[in-house]
C-alpha cells in the first residue's frame, strides 16, 4: 500500500473548491485528504462553502489552525497580531502567510511524502504556492502541463537529453520518436542573467513536447521521476498521467454552478457614480481584510459588510504607519469623495479590461497575490 499522502487545500475560493469537486468526481479511487486552513478572519460565505463541500465530497474537510494559537485557545490572527505588537502584515512582511498558512500545512503533512493538488487554471501563467519541503510535490490538474516548474527544469535539463530520448522510445512509436528526438536534441540555450529569457526557451520546448502528446509526456516524466527522491517516485502508477483536461475560468464557474454553487462574494453588485453604473465584487477568498485587496474591494467590503470593515479599521494604527492599504488609512479611504474617485477609477478599469481579454484575466483574477491561499 502506498505511503504517499494526497492532499488538496481549500481556501474558500472558486478554483480550489472546483478542484476538490473535480478530483472527487473524476478520480474517486484517489484517497485525497481535503483541508482548510482557518485564519479566524474568513468571510461567513467561506465557512458556508466549506459546509456545502463537506456534503458534496462525502468526507469531512480537515480544519487546520496555527498550533500556538490553538493551544492558547485564541483566534489565530489575533494571537499573532498581539505577538507582533500590532505590526500589520503587508506585502513586504507577510507574517500571516508564514504563521497562519505555511506552518499549519507543514505540521499537518509532517515528513510523509506528499502530493499536493493545486487549482491553477489552464488560462493562468503562474505556479501558485510551492512548498519548500523536498518531500512535497505539487500537481496542477487543470493545466495542460500538470507538473511544477522544478520538475520541468529537472526533466528538460540539457544533460538529460539522451535519457529522455530513451524513455520516449518506450512510450511512443518509432515514426513519432524521430520527431520527438529532433525536439529533444535541441538544447535549451542558457544565458547568464537572463532568467526570463531562459524560462521562455524552456517553455517553448515544453510546449512543443506537449503538442506531440500530453499523455505520452506525462508517462515519460513519471518514469523519469523514478530516479529522484520526489514523492511520485514511490508510486507504481499515477491516475493523472492520461489527463488531458484544460479547465479555464468559465469551466470553473460552470462546475460550481452545477454542484455546490458559486461563493456569494463573487456575485457582482451594482454601484453608481457620477450618473454611471458599474459592478464590483470580491476577487479572492481569504481574510476579509487582506492587504492585497484592490481599493474597489475595500469599498465593496465597506458597503456590503460594514461590520467587518469596522473591525478591520480597529487594527490600524496610523501613528505607527500600520494601515491595510499601503499609503492610505481605511478612515481616509471611505471619505465620500474618495469612494467616488475609487468607483470612477474602477469603471475606467472595467472598460479597459472588457476590451482586452488578457488584461481581464490578469487583473480581475487577483487571488494569485497570496501564494498560500491555495486558491
Amino acid at each position: 500500500m502506498s505511503t504517499v499522502k494526497h492532499v488538496l487545500g481549500i481556501s474558500g475560493g472558486k478554483d480550489s473548491a472546483a478542484l476538490a469537486i473535480y478530483m472527487k468526481d473524476k478520480y474517486p479511487a484517489l484517497d485525497v485528504t481535503y483541508y482548510f486552513t482557518d485564519t479566524g478572519k474568513e468571510l461567513d460565505e467561506t465557512y458556508q462553502l466549506i459546509e456545502r463541500l463537506n456534503g458534496y465530497l462525502g468526507k469531512k474537510i480537515v480544519e487546520l489552525k496555527a498550533e500556538d494559537a490553538e493551544k492558547a485557545d485564541q483566534d489565530p490572527f489575533d494571537y499573532f497580531y498581539k505577538m507582533f505588537r500590532g505590526y500589520l502584515p503587508s506585502q513586504q512582511a507577510r507574517w500571516c502567510t508564514e504563521r497562519l498558512k505555511i506552518q499549519p500545512f507543514e505540521k499537518f503533512i509532517g515528513t510523509d511524502p506528499t502530493i499536493s493538488y493545486v487549482g491553477i487554471r489552464g488560462d493562468e501563467d503562474r505556479e501558485g504556492y510551492l512548498s519548500r519541503k523536498a518531500h512535497v510535490q505539487a500537481i496542477f490538474p487543470f493545466r495542460r502541463n500538470i507538473w511544477s516548474e522544478d520538475v520541468i527544469r529537472l526533466v528538460l535539463n540539457n544533460d538529460r537529453i539522451g535519457h529522455l530520448i530513451d524513455l520516449y522510445s518506450r512510450e511512443t512509436s518509432s515514426s513519432k520518436l524521430d520527431v520527438v528526438a529532433q525536439v529533444l536534441r535541441r538544447p535549451i540555450e542558457v544565458v547568464l542573467n537572463d532568467r526570463m529569457g531562459n524560462a521562455a526557451r524552456q517553455t517553448e520546448k515544453l510546449n512543443r513536447l506537449l503538442e506531440l502528446g500530453v499523455a505520452t509526456f506525462n508517462h515519460v516524466v513519471f518514469q523519469f521521476l523514478k530516479d529522484t527522491n520526489l514523492p511520485l517516485a514511490q508510486e507504481v502508477d499515477f491516475a493523472l498521467l492520461d489527463n488531458e483536461d484544460v479547465l479555464i475560468k468559465e469551466d470553473i464557474f460552470r462546475l460550481l454552478e452545477s454542484t455546490v454553487g458559486i461563493p456569494a462574494y463573487y456575485e457582482r453588485k451594482e454601484f453608481e457614480v457620477n450618473g454611471k453604473k458599474g459592478t464590483y465584487a470580491r476577487s479572492r477568498s481569504g481574510c476579509y481584510f487582506c492587504f492585497f485587496q484592490q481599493r474597489i474591494e475595500w469599498v465593496w467590503l465597506y458597503e456590503q459588510h460594514p461590520d467587518l470593515f469596522a473591525k478591520a479599521m480597529k487594527y490600524e494604527n496610523e501613528d505607527e504607519g500600520f494601515t491595510w492599504a499601503q499609503g492610505e488609512s481605511l478612515k481616509d479611504l471611505i471619505h465620500p469623495r474618495r469612494i467616488a474617485q475609487i468607483k470612477a477609477d474602477a469603471l475606467v478599469k472595467n472598460v479597459t479590461k472588457s476590451s482586452n481579454k488578457l488584461l481581464s484575466i490578469l487583473q480581475e483574477d487577483d487571488e494569485r497575490a497570496c501564494l498560500t491561499c491555495f486558491l
